[in-house]
C-alpha cells in the first residue's frame, strides 16, 4: 500500500503550522528518524503511524476500500 499523497498532505500541513518534524515527532509519539524518512518518500507507515501524525496537527484520516471484485 502506497501512502505517499497522505504523507505529502501531513508534511504540507506540517509546514503551513510552521512545525518543525523534531516537535511533530514529539508531538504525535512517532519517531524523527521514521518521519523523515516518511517525508523523504522511504518507507510506508502503517495507518496507525499515520492517524497519530494526522492527530498532532488537527487532521483527519479517511480511506475509502475500492472492491475490486465487481466489475461493474
Amino acid at each position: 500500500m502506497h501512502f505517499s499523497k497522505l504523507i505529502a498532505t501531513i508534511k504540507e500541513r506540517r509546514e503551513m503550522l510552521q512545525v518543525t518534524q523534531e516537535t511533530l515527532a514529539q508531538l504525535s509519539g512517532v519517531g524523527l528518524r521514521t518521519l523523515k524518512q516518511f517525508e523523504s518518500g522511504k518507507g510506508n507507515p502503517t495507518l496507525t503511524t499515520l492517524q497519530k501524525l494526522a492527530d498532532a496537527l488537527g487532521m483527519e484520516v479517511n480511506l475509502k476500500i475500492k472492491d475490486l471484485s465487481s466489475n461493474s
